[in-house]
């Protein structure tokens, strides 16, 4: 069931069944959903089968980071499973996600394909620890070059580069942005946060939203609350 909607809810839980619970509370004509590692690997294709199933676009969060061929296997079997959006790390490489891209083309799979640039749960700090000298904002506009350059259809990224983003790889290069925090909510572990109608204002092209709807007693009300503020 196709939406508009930029608003994508994180099924952030352990079991198949506490995700389709709050699935259920959900409503797919005005969000997506997304599935990440460890549903998927507790539940499997069937997570996105049920899901599918109860009329619903979604994001695959497994972000693949292997040898091109491997990644461009495993996008292939996503984009075979119906997914709206999957993605990779862009730290893998310029061939990496060149051999995803050409895999989707090939198979005239029309998933979505985009890459991380740099984690919202990083701070400078952090990524120095990793062996990045330069700064953070220089590494996500690096990466993101890289992944579009790449045949890639956007990039998840902090929603305080999507000014930057947009500026330099276009309004249409998607830009995927987790971190977001409506007005009433807190900040839990993310650290580069934004509220949702600032981000889509920078350049955010979508919103990963998790705790703020998914912890709420009435998620929808939650949901439309957040759909006010964009507005």
């Amino acid at each position: 069931m196709a939406t508009d909607s930029p608003l994508i809810i994180a099924l952030d839980y352990p079991s198949l069944d506490q995700a389709l619970c709050m699935a259920d509370q959900l409503d797919p004509t005005r969000c997506r959903v997304k599935v990440g590692k460890e549903l998927f690997t507790r539940s499997g294709p069937a997570v996105l089968e049920a899901l599918h199933g109860r009329g619903f676009e979604v994001f695959l969060d497994l972000k693949f980071h292997d040898i091109p061929n491997t990644v461009a296997g495993a996008v292939e079997a996503a984009a075979e499973q119906g997914v709206w959006m999957v993605n990779v790390h862009a730290a893998g490489g310029g061939e990496m996600m060149r051999a995803a891209a050409r895999r989707l083309q090939e198979k005239k799979l029309a998933t979505h394909l985009i890459a991380v640039t740099v984690l919202t749960s990083m701070t400078q700090d952090v990524l120095a620890g990793t062996g990045v000298a330069g700064a953070l904002d220089e590494q996500v506009m690096r990466l993101a070059a890289l992944t579009r350059q790449s045949g890639l259809d956007g990039v998840v990224c902090s929603a305080r580069e999507a000014a930057a983003l947009k500026s330099s790889l276009g309004e249409a290069f998607l830009k995927v942005t987790p971190g977001i925090r409506p007005h009433f909510a807190a900040l839990n572990d993310q650290e580069r946060v934004m509220t949702p109608a600032k981000a889509l204002k920078e350049g955010s092209t979508h919103l990963v939203i998790g705790r703020p709807v998914t912890q709420a007693s009435d998620p929808m009300a939650a949901l439309s609350a957040i759909e006010a503020e964009i507005a």
